[in-house]
């Protein structure tokens, strides 16, 4: 009895032992869906970014597109576009590229001129 006892003993082990994975999946299932991002959940459990993902993609979550980050917004930069210079002189002028500098722009609320120039 004592040996089915263990037996009995490692079954649960080993049941815990998966069901822990899946409250951990679970878990960081319910967190992304919330809004945390991978990088935030692997340092909150103290996993890899790579193991996040996998477990998260193993549950069938659809992921987010990475956020691209912005550098901080150049001093004058919205003030030097509403005063007429185009993308392409202000990413001359500051050393960025076009694509940058109109992300930056989007972000800082601008509204962008039509392309090409205007009579």
């Amino acid at each position: 009895m004592t040996e089915e006892g263990d037996t009995t003993g490692d079954h649960a082990d080993a049941t815990g032992g998966e069901s822990d994975p899946g409250s951990l999946q679970a878990e960081l299932v319910r967190r992304y869906n919330g809004g945390e991002t991978i990088e935030g959940l692997a340092e909150s459990c103290a996993l890899s970014y790579r193991k996040v993902r996998t477990i998260l993609l193993a549950a069938g979550v659809t992921l987010r597109p990475p956020k691209i980050q912005l550098p901080p917004t150049p001093p004058g930069l919205v003030n030097a576009y509403l005063a007429g210079r185009s993308i392409r002189q202000l990413a001359k002028i500051h050393g960025m590229g076009y694509n940058q500098i109109r992300r930056i722009l989007l972000a800082e609320g601008v509204v962008l001129r039509p392309r090409g120039r205007q009579q």
